[in-house]
């Protein structure tokens, strides 16, 4: 059995790697290591997460997926939550979360029957806490639009600020005739935003 850690943060002003020493005494405590760390910024309610997905193609039957809370595997809706548990089902790899107590006996299992019956147990509660973290997302996001929506009756919704040390990075990638893949992967910024920049510096010629 090997474990590997997954990290992840919605944007890349988040840390991801906040949590991976709470992961690390977790683990020792009870005479294991990580094996290998896969980390990534990506928002839980998208079902494209390049880097989950590349741990579960690496992990073998038994293999164990280590995060700290369930939600940071699964903001997902219903119907793109299905796809991801039948990939790690269909995988045979097992999830260990911190804030789920019944996974954490698959570090310890001996028998095939307390195997199974941890396995049925851990599914329902899985699909459990993926719902609870589905409904706290849609919850924050309709209070942000609300107070967007109340801002702007006010006259005091601004946007978000724009970052202008990325933007001038754009900028210079654009004058070196970088695609927009390569500025992408250099900067992993979105394309609308390498779009707008674009946009704004054919107005300013």
């Amino acid at each position: 059995m090997r474990i590997y850690g997954y990290l992840r943060a919605s944007t890349k002003e988040q840390d991801a790697n906040r949590a991976k020493e709470e992961l690390e005494k977790f683990v020792e405590e009870r005479g294991f290591s990580i094996s290998c760390w896969f980390l990534e910024n990506e928002s839980g309610a998208r079902l494209h997460r390049p880097e989950l997905f590349r741990l579960l193609e690496v992990a073998e039957r038994g293999d164990v997926l280590l995060v700290e809370q369930v939600d940071r595997i699964s903001r997902l809706n219903s119907k793109d939550w299905k796809t991801l548990k039948q990939k790690i089902t269909t995988n045979g790899t097992r999830i260990v979360s911190l804030d789920l107590p019944t996974s954490h006996q698959f570090l310890s299992l001996k028998d095939e029957f307390t195997q199974r019956i941890l396995d049925a147990l851990n599914g329902m509660m899985l699909d459990m806490l993926a719902a609870i973290a589905r409904k706290d997302y849609e919850d924050r996001q309709r209070r942000q639009a609300q107070g967007i929506k109340k801002a702007k009756s006010l006259g005091k919704y601004k946007g978000h600020p724009e970052d202008l040390k990325l933007h001038r990075k754009i900028e210079e990638l654009l004058h070196d005739d970088k695609s927009y893949s390569a500025i992408q992967n250099l900067l992993g910024c979105s394309r609308h935003t390498i779009s707008k920049v674009k946009k704004r510096l054919i107005q300013i010629k």
